[in-house]
């Protein structure tokens, strides 16, 4: 099978756009925990989330691709531009060899919240045919390859908060299939009144911060936002003389079939998950530096994941920590933009760091935690982890790229 590298980068972030102000804010630790602002929550007994609050479509979009999508979309074909430019492909990324796979949970949800207020207030012949056209999941991937020209395999992953990594590794194995050249994959994800409150009345989203595998944490706090990779083959990286940020490795799937809301107790799905990613990429526990954790600060996923960790990697941890501290859980876009993340620390060697952290939690005993402060450290291979609601696990390996010689194509 062949390598697939990425050679472009994009985030849309409750932190801030794009790569080097999104990189450099998880490096200072900064929070981006607010009260929310894009609906009313006084009714719901909490009101923090980590909002994207400087994104204006129009500074990202044309007049009329501004008009035909909706926030969930724009924020996707933002981060797919950003990428595509860091890559140097310009317009070669058009044309039927380019692929766009991306994951949502729900998609354009607030447009369709939109959509029904005005019709219970307004009435059925109030609600314009023209909007009906920007709600849907299945147009987050048509609206990024109209943007781009890309006129491929199109595809949109709904895999819970699991489908950035889904949707990351599904266009990997298309381009070592031979089915395309290049791919843009990723997820997005907006916050919308439905969804958060579903999660509050879960008991679910924390009153003030978000403490992964902290003794004090409360719960997780909900994110929004969009984070994409441009993936190459490696005859098309070598071909056109492109320096690639990362190599991708397996991606390891597995489900625990146990609760749709709690993590199987014995980790079942999550450690079939996290030894398929290594057995797949042809690794052993001991060549990981880094597992950047699924950490969202709730009592299950956190204690769930540390007994993983124990189990797999034993007394050699490698470095973990959750920067869903600082964005928050951004549900379907959650591993896209921590894989964002994650080719930043492979490229300039520095963890970012678990803030909020006061003391760990005992059942959480034997983590190496980068806590509070970013952490330097040479990272050559590490693990993304996503273990969603409904028992998706999915665990992707990324690692350092090799350099690549264009004479292997001779």
């Amino acid at each position: 099978m062949g390598r697939v590298f990425v050679t472009g980068i994009g985030v849309v972030s409750p932190l801030g756009l794009g790569v080097d102000t999104f990189g450099s804010a998880l490096l200072e630790g900064r929070e981006a925990t607010a009260p929310v602002t894009g609906f009313d929550a006084s009714g719901l007994d909490r009101d923090r989330a980590c909002e994207v609050t400087d994104f204006r479509p129009r500074e990202h979009l044309t007049a009329a691709e501004a008009r035909r999508t909706g926030r969930c979309s724009a924020m996707a074909v933002a981060a797919a531009r950003m990428a595509v430019e860091q890559s140097g492909l310009g317009d070669a990324i058009g044309g039927p060899r380019t692929a766009v796979i991306l994951g949502t949970t729900m998609g354009e949800a607030n447009v369709l919240g939109q959509l029904e207020a005005r019709w219970i207030h307004e009435g059925e012949d109030s609600v314009p045919p023209a909007a009906l056209p920007r709600y849907g999941s299945t147009l987050l991937p048509i609206h990024v390859a109209r943007a781009v020209g890309a006129r491929g395999i199109v595809q949109t992953l709904p895999a819970a908060c699991a489908a950035g990594n889904y949707a990351i590794g599904y266009a990997a194995d298309l381009i070592r299939s031979g089915r395309c050249d290049r791919a843009i994959s990723g997820a997005a994800e907006v916050i919308e009144k439905l969804q958060y409150a579903g999660f509050a009345r879960l008991g679910a989203i924390a009153p003030e911060h978000c403490q992964p595998f902290d003794k004090e944490r409360r719960g997780l706090i909900v994110g929004e936002g969009a984070g994409v990779l441009l993936l190459e083959s490696e005859e098309s990286v070598v071909r056109r003389g492109a320096t690639p940020l990362a190599e991708v490795g397996a991606l390891g799937l597995a489900c625990d079939a146990h609760h749709i809301t709690r993590p199987h107790p014995e980790g079942a799905g999550s450690l079939v998950a996290v030894r398929a990613a290594l057995a797949g990429s042809g690794l052993a526990a001991a060549d990981v530096d880094y597992v950047n954790a699924h950490g969202t600060g709730t009592d299950a996923n956190d204690k769930v994941e540390a007994m993983v960790m124990r189990e797999v990697f034993g007394t050699q941890q490698p470095a973990l920590t959750s920067i869903k501290s600082m964005i928050g859980h951004c549900m379907g876009a959650a591993s896209a933009i921590e894989a964002v993340s994650c080719v930043l620390t492979l490229r300039d060697g520095v963890i970012p760091p678990t803030i909020n952290h006061q003391e760990l939690d005992p059942d959480c005993a034997g983590v190496d935690l980068v806590a509070n402060e970013a952490r330097r450290a040479p990272v050559k291979t590490l693990l993304n982890n996503s273990l969603a609601f409904g028992g998706y696990d999915a665990v992707l390996c990324l690692s350092q790229p090799e350099v690549l010689a264009a004479e292997a194509f001779a």
